[in-house]
C-alpha cells in the first residue's frame, strides 16, 4: 500500500505518514463510489502496520473538506426502489460507512483531519472519526440534516458527544447552524487553527511530531482516551432508518436536488 489513485480518493505512504486525499468534485460528496474506495483503503491499512505512525486526511478541492453524503445519489436511488428495498439499501450503506469510520476511529495510527472550507454533514462526521482536527481559519462545521427531516447518520452524534459538551451538540444538531474554526477550537472540537491555506502544512508538522514517539505506546494511549461509543452508533443507525421512511424526507431530498442555489447544502 505505498500508493493508490482512485476516482474519489488517493493515498500514499512516505516517511511513516499516510496521506489520504479526497478529490471527488464538486465537494467530496460521500456516495457509493467514495465508500467503495474508502473500504479499499481501510482494508489496505493492515498492510502497513509498523511502517506508519500517522494518517493525514485532507481534500485537494477548493470547495473544502467534504459537503457530506451524496444526496442526489440517495434521492435518485430512492425513486427507483420500493419502500422496503429503499430502507434496506439505506441501512446497508450506513452499516458500511460506519464500519469504515469505526476502523479509522480504532486504528492504532494517530489520525489527523486537515480541514478547510466546507466540512458539513457526513464530511463533518468523517473528520470526527479522526484523533485530531486541524482547521484552516476559514473552515466551517455544520450538521444540516434536520432540514431534510433526518439526523446525522454516519456516527456524528455519538462522536461529537464524546468530544464536546452536550450544549454544543444540541446547538449544532437542532439549529443546523455552522460554526467557524475559532468557535470549534474554543469548544474543544478543533485542536489547532491554522492560517488560511495552511492546515495541511500544520498537519504534516504534527504528524512528524507524532512519529517521534513509539507507535505501540501512542496506540495504547489513544485506546485509553478515545473509547468508541458502539452502542450509541448502532442506535443512531436505527433512528436514522426510522426517520427515513417518512414522506417528508423524500420531499426534502427532492427540494435539495431541484434547488438552483449555488450551495444548496448550506442551512
Amino acid at each position: 500500500m505505498n500508493s493508490f489513485s482512485g476516482k474519489a480518493i488517493s493515498w500514499s505512504l512516505r516517511e511513516g505518514v499516510i496521506e489520504l486525499e479526497l478529490h471527488r468534485a464538486p465537494a467530496n460528496e460521500i456516495g457509493t463510489l467514495t465508500l467503495g474506495e474508502l473500504e479499499q483503503f481501510v482494508a489496505a491499512l493492515a498492510d502497513v502496520r509498523g511502517e506508519a505512525g500517522a494518517l493525514i486526511i485532507h481534500s485537494t478541492l477548493r470547495s473544502g473538506f467534504s459537503a457530506g453524503a451524496d444526496l442526489r445519489e440517495l434521492y435518485q436511488g430512492s425513486l427507483a426502489l420500493e419502500p422496503k428495498a429503499r430502507l434496506a439499501g439505506v441501512r446497508e450503506f450506513l452499516e458500511r460507512i460506519h464500519a469504515v469510520l469505526n476502523a479509522l476511529d480504532a486504528s492504532p495510527l494517530t489520525t489527523i483531519a486537515a480541514v478547510h472550507g466546507v466540512c458539513f454533514g457526513g464530511g463533518f462526521e468523517f473528520a470526527l472519526a479522526c484523533d485530531l482536527i486541524i482547521a484552516d481559519k476559514m473552515a466551517r462545521f455544520c450538521f444540516p440534516e434536520l432540514r431534510l427531516g433526518l439526523i446525522p447518520g454516519f456516527g456524528g452524534i455519538p462522536r461529537l458527544k464524546r468530544d464536546v459538551g452536550n450544549a454544543v451538540v444540541r446547538d449544532l444538531l437542532l439549529t443546523g447552524r455552522s460554526i467557524n474554526a475559532t468557535k470549534a477550537s474554543a469548544v474543544g472540537l478543533v485542536s489547532q487553527v491554522a492560517a488560511e491555506g495552511e492546515a495541511l502544512r500544520v498537519a504534516r508538522a504534527t504528524a512528524a511530531q507524532v512519529n517521534k514517539f513509539d507507535h505501540t505506546t501512542s496506540a495504547a494511549a489513544k485506546n485509553f482516551v478515545k473509547p468508541i461509543p458502539r452502542e450509541e452508533l448502532r442506535r443512531e443507525i436505527d433512528i436514522f432508518c426510522d426517520l427515513f421512511t417518512r414522506p417528508a424526507v423524500l420531499a426534502g431530498l427532492q427540494k435539495f436536488v431541484e434547488s438552483t442555489e449555488a450551495l444548496p447544502y448550506l442551512p
